[in-house]
C-alpha cells in the first residue's frame, strides 16, 4: 500500500481503477517557412473556427447543469477571439514564422504576463490561455486530443494535470474522480470538479511516479487522500464511509421533495435557478418548487439573429407546465455588461455595467422587448408564470415597463390570444437605489427579488469578476445586508414578498442570515437545493 495526499477540491471519495493519462506534448519549433501569409491565415481561420466549436460543444454540456460553471467556456471564447491576440499573430505570421510557432508566441507573451502578477487566481488563468493554446494547436496540426469521454466504468484518472476542456469531456457515469500532480483549489479545473459532483484530489507530488494502470486506488476529495492498492483495513473503511455519504445524501434528496419549515413554522420556498428548458429535470430531481430566476438571456446568444416569439413561446411554455402550478419567474432580457449580444449592434461603452443594459436596454429596443413580453403572456397560460424586470435602478422605469406590458395586453387582447389577465411583476433589487427607496417601488410591483451578485458590487463599487478586488466582495458585510433588511420590511409593510436569486441564497453561511432578515423565498443551483432546505428545517 502507498499512501500520499494532496489538496482535497471536490468532496466525496471514489473507490475504483487507475487510469493514467499522459498527455502528449505538442513541440513546435520556432522556424520559417515559405508558405505564403494568405494560406498560412486560411489554415488559421479554420483551425479557430474547430476550437470555437470545440469550446461551444464544452460550454452547452456543462451549462445543462451548471450554468455559472459553464461561463468558463464564454470566457474562453472571448479569449479565443480577443483582437489584441489575433493581431499578434498576425504580425508573426507577416514575419515569415510557421503558423503553429507565430500562435504559440503570440499566446506564450499572454501567459507570461499572468505568471509574473503576483497572484494565484491570475496564475491560474494562464492555465486557461495553455488550455486554449493546446486546442487550437492540435487543430492547427491535426493532432487529435486522447478522448477523455470514452474511459471505462470505475475510472480514477491519474494524471499531471488537467484542463477545464478535459474536465467538461469526462463521463462521470464512468470516472469515478480524479487526481493531479499539479493543480490547486482555485483552478478552473477543481471549480468544475465540484459542480460535476466529480472527487478530486490536486497537487499530489511524485503521483504518477507511483501509479500505473489498473491499481485501486482510494480518492477522499474531501481530506485529500490518495491510498494505492491499499490494505483490507483501510478499503474496509472507506467502503463503510463511501455507503454512508450515499445513503445521507440519497435521504437528503428524498427530504428534499418536502416543503422546508423553520422550528417556529415559517415556510421558506426553496427554487431553482435555470437557463432553459434542459434544466427542468435536474431542478425537479433536486426538489425545486418552482424558478425564481428563469436566465431568458441565454436564448438570445450564440445566434446571428433575435430568437422568435414562437422559439421563446415554446421555451416558456414547457417549463411552465413541467413545474405547474409552481411559479416560474422569468426574467426579461439581462443583456449588457458581462453579456453582448452582435446582432444588436450596441454601442461601445467604456462601462457597460454601469450602461445601458437589462431593463434599460429593453426600453429603448422596444420591439425587442415586446417580442419578449408576447411570448411569456402567451405562455402564462399554461401555467404560474410571473415576470421580473432587472437592473431597475428608480420607478419610472417600472411605470415605463408596465407601460409596455398594458400594450401587449391590449395587442392580444384584441386577437382573442388568451393569457393570464392577473400576471404577477416584480424587480430584481440589484442596485442600492431602489433598495433604498423600497418603500416607494413597492407600490409598483407584486414582489422583489433581491440580485445579491450586483447588489454586492455595486455597493462596494467594485467588479466581482477582478480577483485584484476580491477583498470587496463582502456580500455578508453590513452595509449588503442592511440593504436586503430595507426591501424585505418594505414588501412585508405592503403585505408582499421578497426573494433571494444571487448566490448568496444557496451559501450555507447565508442561509440562516437571509431567513433570519425575512426573506420569504431562496432560488439557487439546483444542486444546492438539498441541503439549503435542510438548513432551513434547523433554524
Amino acid at each position: 500500500m502507498n499512501t500520499m495526499n494532496g489538496v482535497g477540491v471536490s468532496k466525496g471519495i471514489a473507490i475504483g481503477a487507475a487510469r493514467v493519462y499522459y498527455k502528449e506534448k505538442i513541440e513546435v519549433n520556432s522556424g520559417k517557412d515559405s508558405v505564403s501569409p494568405q494560406d498560412k491565415e486560411a489554415i488559421l481561420e479554420e483551425s479557430l473556427k474547430k476550437t470555437k466549436e470545440e469550446i461551444e460543444s464544452n460550454y452547452e454540456s456543462l451549462k445543462k447543469t451548471n450554468q455559472q460553471e459553464a461561463e468558463i467556456f464564454e470566457a474562453h471564447l472571448l479569449i479565443l477571439e480577443d483582437p489584441t491576440l489575433q493581431e499578434k499573430i498576425k504580425e508573426n505570421i507577416k514575419s515569415g514564422y510557421n503558423l503553429a510557432y507565430a500562435v504559440k508566441s503570440a499566446f506564450d507573451g499572454f501567459v507570461e504576463t499572468l505568471k509574473n502578477l503576483q497572484s494565484d487566481y491570475m496564475k491560474e488563468r494562464a492555465q486557461d490561455l495553455l488550455d486554449i493554446l493546446d486546442s487550437l494547436l492540435r487543430n492547427i496540426l491535426n493532432k487529435p486530443k486522447v478522448d477523455l469521454s470514452k474511459l471505462p466504468a470505475n475510472s480514477i484518472l491519474v494524471a499531471e494535470d488537467l484542463t477545464p476542456s478535459d474536465t467538461a469531456t469526462l463521463d462521470r457515469k464512468n470516472v469515478l474522480g480524479f487526481i493531479t500532480e499539479k493543480g490547486g483549489p482555485t483552478s478552473h479545473t477543481a471549480i468544475l470538479a465540484e459542480a460535476l459532483g466529480i472527487p478530486a484530489v490536486v497537487g499530489v507530488k511524485a503521483l504518477l511516479e507511483n501509479v500505473d494502470n489498473g491499481d485501486e486506488i482510494i480518492l477522499d476529495g474531501t481530506q485529500g487522500g490518495v491510498y494505492i492498492n491499499a490494505d483490507d483495513d483501510i478499503k474496509g473503511r472507506y467502503e463503510h464511509l463511501k455507503k454512508e455519504i450515499e445513503e445521507n445524501d440519497r435521504l437528503l434528496r428524498e427530504k428534499a421533495k418536502e416543503f422546508s419549515y423553520t422550528k417556529s413554522g415559517k415556510r421558506i420556498e426553496v427554487v431553482a435557478n435555470i437557463g432553459s428548458p434542459k434544466d427542468v429535470d435536474n431542478a425537479l430531481e433536486m426538489g425545486a418548487e418552482g424558478v425564481g430566476l428563469y436566465r431568458t438571456e441565454f436564448l438570445f446568444l450564440d445566434r446571428d439573429t433575435p430568437p422568435t416569439e414562437d422559439e421563446q413561446f415554446e421555451a416558456y411554455k414547457v417549463v411552465a407546465e413541467r413545474f405547474k402550478p409552481y411559479p416560474i419567474i422569468i426574467r426579461t432580457l439581462d443583456i449588457g455588461g458581462d453579456k453582448q449580444i452582435s446582432y444588436l449592434n450596441l454601442e461601445h461603452e467604456l462601462n457597460p455595467f454601469l450602461g445601458v443594459r437589462a431593463i434599460r436596454l429593453c426600453l429603448k429596443e422596444t420591439e425587442l422587448f415586446k417580442t419578449q413580453l408576447r411570448a411569456i403572456l402567451k405562455a402564462s397560460a399554461y401555467g404560474n408564470i410571473l415576470i421580473m424586470y432587472p437592473m431597475i435602478a428608480i420607478k419610472e422605469e417600472i411605470i415605463e415597463a408596465n407601460k409596455v406590458i398594458n400594450e401587449v395586453r391590449e395587442e392580444l387582447r384584441s386577437k382573442n390570444v388568451t393569457f393570464d389577465e392577473n400576471i404577477k411583476v416584480g424587480i430584481m433589487v440589484e442596485i442600492p437605489s431602489a433598495a433604498l427607496n423600497a418603500e416607494e417601488l413597492v407600490d409598483y410591483v407584486d414582489f422583489f427579488s433581491i440580485g445579491t451578485n450586483d447588489l454586492t458590487q455595486y455597493t462596494f463599487a467594485s467588479d466581482r469578476t477582478n480577483e485584484n478586488l476580491s477583498y470587496l466582495y463582502r456580500p455578508l458585510d453590513s452595509p449588503v445586508l442592511k440593504l436586503i433588511k430595507l426591501t424585505v420590511d418594505a414588501s412585508h409593510m405592503k403585505g408582499k414578498w421578497t426573494g433571494v436569486c444571487g448566490e448568496l441564497a444557496g451559501d450555507p453561511e447565508a442561509i440562516p442570515i437571509l431567513v433570519n432578515l425575512g426573506v420569504d423565498e431562496l432560488s439557487m443551483s439546483p444542486s444546492k437545493i438539498p441541503e439549503a432546505k435542510r438548513i432551513i428545517r434547523t433554524l
